[in-house]
């Protein structure tokens, strides 16, 4: 049914990413699709990392360790953006495109506020993607 997964991660919080990842590697057994993992970052240096290519290399690990825990191999795709806040919608949206995703399995949150003022980042990938959208909160 799927060909293949695409999980949106935020290396700034793994800790939330824990049903989002086990529900993809369950779906890439399931379907034997593979499952890549799709994370943004700006150019300029963040509190993950300090330029792009030290983003990827801590996306490939991070990548390669949950492979390890899930037995599923997660490939992982680091991303630029001048501005992520901006244009995350957008560029997530892209990729699943260019890399032939037709299923997204993305973490989500309990809403607050902001959400009630404006969709969330996986109800608007949910609302304006051609892609089947798993929300897993």
């Amino acid at each position: 049914m799927y060909k293949k997964i695409m999980v949106p991660v935020d290396l700034g919080h793994t800790e939330a990413l824990g049903k989002a990842l086990a529900t993809a590697a369950d779906l890439s057994r399931v379907y034997s699709a593979p499952v890549q993992m799709v994370a943004v970052t700006p150019t300029a240096p963040t509190a993950v990392a300090h330029n792009p290519e030290e983003f990827a290399r801590k996306l490939a690990d991070y990548a390669a360790a949950e492979s390890a825990r899930y037995g599923v191999a997660f490939a992982a795709d680091a991303l630029t953006s001048p501005d992520p806040a901006a244009d995350l919608d957008e560029t997530l949206g892209r990729e699943a495109r260019a890399i032939g995703a037709d299923l997204i399995v993305m973490a989500s949150h309990v809403p607050g506020l902001a959400e009630h003022l404006r969709a969330s980042r996986a109800g608007y990938l949910a609302s304006h993607s051609d892609v089947s959208v798993f929300v897993v909160r």
